[in-house]
């Protein structure tokens, strides 16, 4: 398959079941909403309780300033920030729970259209999958965060490394070192920008495997991995996805920031255009990943799957039905696997 089959596809695919988009524009408009409840109210009633001034926060110099003496902050402000940091948990444990949910029933029905075309969107449907793949989905989760997570020490350890280097090369002399660090920096940006691609690739495609494969956590991510590697223009197709939709995005920002400069009425024109936006990003997300597990689907299941059903050849058809001598040669076998179970020859 190639990249302009597999993108027509996952646009087709989309379209056609442009409720998804609608699902995942409701879940965005709901996150808005839950934060001011949540977030938002918790933080008002607790300026109202504590008696937060405003006013000597406002004399301050900067926010630095205010954050000099964080212990004396804390102390003046616990109750405060203590409801706060429970709001912020409950807040972002419930968009968690419910984007995985989401974003598990926007996998499970896209790969499930792969698999029969003629699906139409249901809700009963949508939900079916959003039940089946939340845990498997939240369980790759992690494990896709603890590799993140050793990608970025991995990080840390070369950054740490190349600041002593340079560090060193500044008492011998400022012309290397500097030419150290411009090469040291261009290397370190290179090295974690190409690891975050893999890493995100191999995520997506770990996805896919988890859904068509139907294995664990470890065992999906490994076979993503496996799959960019035999495949690496499927590595290629997701960055170019992935550089599309930033480049998209931008434009959708440049759109919709200038509006907010415009004092009171511009806030308030902006918000359409905000939250169409929000659509427009979330349209892309799931374009990306009707797109991806497509081609997955092409390249590492379609493949294998036909092999066991498909018909013999026509020569073949034609060869073995071309004497009678031929038409007796498969029943042979029949009276050979019958004879044994039968007590006496003369039954055949």
């Amino acid at each position: 398959m190639t990249y302009s089959q597999a993108i027509r596809s996952g646009l087709r695919l989309v379209n056609s079941r442009w409720q998804l988009v609608a699902i995942q524009a409701g879940l965005m408009l709901f996150n808005c909403i839950a934060f001011f409840i949540m977030v938002g109210i918790p933080l008002g009633i607790a300026f109202i309780i504590f008696g937060l001034d405003l006013t000597g926060l406002a004399q301050m110099k900067d926010v630095f300033g205010m954050l000099r003496n964080p212990a004396e902050l804390l102390s003046k402000y616990f109750g405060l920030v203590l409801i706060v940091l429970l709001s912020l948990l409950v807040y972002i444990l419930l968009v968690t729970t419910l984007g995985l949910y989401v974003f598990g029933g926007a996998v499970g029905f896209i790969g499930r259209s792969i698999l029969e075309p003629d699906l139409k969107f249901s809700m009963r449907g949508f939900f079916a999958e959003a039940k089946k793949l939340f845990f498997p989905i939240m369980w790759f989760s992690l494990v896709a965060g603890v590799v993140f997570i050793f990608i970025a020490f991995i990080l840390g350890l070369f950054g740490g490394g190349v600041a002593a280097i340079v560090s060193a090369a500044k008492s011998q002399d400022s012309t290397l070192a500097l030419f150290l660090g411009i090469f040291f920096s261009l290397l370190v940006i290179l090295v974690g920008v190409s690891l975050v691609l893999v890493g995100i690739a191999v995520t997506v495609y770990g996805i896919a495997a988890l859904f068509f494969k139907g294995k664990g956590a470890t065992k999906s991510f490994m076979e993503g991995l496996r799959f960019v590697w035999d495949h690496q223009n499927a590595f290629w197709l997701y960055v170019i996805l992935l550089i599309a939709y930033v480049i998209v995005s931008f434009f959708v920002m440049l759109v919709v920031y200038p509006f907010n400069l415009i004092p009171i009425i511009g806030t308030i024109i902006s918000i359409p255009f905000q939250l169409l936006s929000y659509v427009v990003q979330g349209y892309l997300g799931l374009v990306i990943i009707a797109i991806v597990l497509t081609y997955y689907y092409e390249l590492e299941i379609k493949k294998t799957v036909p092999a066991a059903i498909e018909p013999p050849p026509a020569e073949a058809t034609a060869g073995s039905s071309s004497g009678p001598e031929d038409t007796s040669l498969p029943q042979a076998p029949v009276q050979e696997t019958v004879l044994p179970e039968k007590d006496g020859p003369e039954e055949s």
